[in-house]
């Protein structure tokens, strides 16, 4: 891996030679998760727990649950 930054840090007399790295590298293999016995992909899918039907992604937002009022 090649540096990105070379420099050093001087003491006095005693000079400390630094080299700065990236932290991210890329490994170039992307890796499927596959069912076993036939080696077929597996896709995820976002699903409504409501009603079981596929929601775009244009229609997902964030949020929390409240606690449920008992009366």
């Amino acid at each position: 891996m090649k540096a990105i930054w070379k420099g050093s840090i001087n003491f006095g007399l005693v000079n400390i030679p630094i080299k700065l790295y990236s932290g991210a590298t890329s490994s170039g293999i992307d890796l499927n998760m596959i069912r076993r016995k036939d080696q077929c992909a597996i896709q995820y899918v976002r699903v409504c727990k409501a009603d079981g039907k596929e929601v775009p992604w244009d229609e997902i937002a964030k949020g929390y649950q409240k606690e449920m009022e008992i009366m």
